[in-house]
């Protein structure tokens, strides 16, 4: 019979997800769309910029902002719009409805909940307890897990993976100094060599459907070997088809959570980290399979495999309260059950036998019966057992022989 957390030992999380930040990914997402309508469409702009107010295009004259607005309204109905008074540009701002922002938020919980699911199947727990509790919150209990510093590790991690193309006009010097071109980015290589990638990603972690761990043949070095499905396998092999011969790089993007004491305060800082770990040149348009190198060890290319197949998190999430049951602990509760069942089932035996008599012996029997009949099912089923699980076996025993002696 498997057996809960309060029984076995383990963790137990109260994880909170960011929702804040699942709308501001969101809005990072429409951002990029405007972006590549205006430039489908050519509708030239004077800047589009997402701001904590909303996502501001410029324009230089009142027509190119109507079409623009037109265009965009019909591509993105959950956007609302806001024009401004004309002053040296043409400005609007949009906005998620609220109905979209709440929408997005739950999406968010959702999609995070099947996360967390899929990398606790990954670290081959059994029987784990994985439950939206209110708005906002997870809760986690992993029965059997002692390292609490891999689960947390594994759980909270929300690594994902950015293909994007090296700027090959961009000056590194000028970049440094705070000009940087309008479609490109500053990110550093793991040993902190400074490199411009262009805004536009080619390609995220979303589309990933396996990942395994590997060791490159060539060189040696770890490797992450990567499957997409067919529709990130098609714009891969339609966008690589354009870049060969064109560096492109792999970008690390991973969000830790530490906490920090402000003022005499606990604080809990959320930093993003984004680092290129791998430069490699296309030499030939790809397609479902490919690999990425430049980890650092064998054990970060297996993480990083182990939470690109379990999918990235859709919003950063932080634990704000753990507990930990230690197998002793189990042990007492498992015993101290036995105890409190055998105690229960001999006190009913020997009333039933002196107060009914033989008709008591005929409702011990018909008891025992069922003792045996609930342990065997919860057995097939592979039903959990919990401490309120043996009260209720207990409590059973006593509603049981009273059914039968009534009868």
């Amino acid at each position: 019979m498997y057996l809960g957390l309060d029984l076995r030992g383990g963790v137990h999380f109260l994880m909170e997800v960011d929702m804040e930040a699942a709308v501001t990914q969101a809005e990072e997402r429409y951002l990029g769309d405007i972006r590549s309508l205006l430039r489908a469409e050519r509708i030239r702009h004077r800047g589009a910029t997402r701001t904590q107010d909303g996502i501001l295009l410029r324009f230089k004259d009142e027509a190119l902002r109507s079409r623009a607005i037109t265009e965009i309204r019909s591509q993105n109905p959950d956007l609302e719009v806001e024009e401004e008074e004309p002053t040296d540009t043409w400005n609007v701002w949009f906005r998620m409805t609220e109905q979209a922002a709440t929408e997005t938020k739950r999406f968010a919980l959702q999609q995070n909940i099947t996360t967390l699911r899929n990398r606790v199947n990954e670290l081959g727990v059994a029987e784990p307890v994985i439950q939206q509790q209110g708005e906002n919150r997870i809760v986690v209990q992993l029965p059997g897990v002692q390292d609490t510093a891999r689960a947390k590790e594994i759980l909270g991690a929300t690594a994902t993976l950015e293909f994007r193309m090296l700027h090959n006009t961009a000056n590194v010097e000028d970049a440094m100094a705070g000009r940087i071109p309008v479609d490109g980015k500053l990110y550093r290589e793991r040993n902190g060599r400074p490199v411009v990638l262009r805004k536009n990603v080619m390609l995220t972690g979303d589309s990933i459907t396996n990942a395994a761990s590997g060791i490159e043949q060539q060189t040696g070095s770890p490797a992450v070997f990567i499957n997409l499905d067919g529709q990130g396998a098609r714009i891969f092999s339609e966008r690589t088809r354009d870049e060969i011969g064109r560096p492109m790089a792999v970008v690390f993007i991973e969000h830790k959570t530490e906490t920090v004491i402000r003022n005499g305060e606990s604080i809990r800082d959320t930093e993003i980290i984004e680092e290129v770990i791998s430069i490699a040149t296309i030499r030939d348009q790809l397609g479902a399979r490919f690999q990425i190198t430049g980890l650092d060890s064998t054990e970060e290319a297996r993480d990083l495999a182990l939470l690109l197949r379990a999918g990235a998190l859709a919003a950063p999430i932080q634990i704000v309260e753990e507990r930990t049951v230690g197998p002793s602990l189990g042990q007492e509760n498992i015993d101290q059950g036995k105890l409190s069942v055998t105690v229960a089932f001999v006190l009913v035996l020997v009333f039933m036998a002196v107060w009914y008599r033989v008709f008591g012996l005929v409702a011990n029997l018909a008891l025992a019966f069922n003792l045996v009949l609930i342990i065997a099912v919860l057995s097939m089923l592979q039903a959990t057992l919990t401490l309120p699980g043996i009260a209720g076996i207990v409590l059973t025993v006593g509603m049981a022989v009273d059914a039968n002696a009534v009868s």
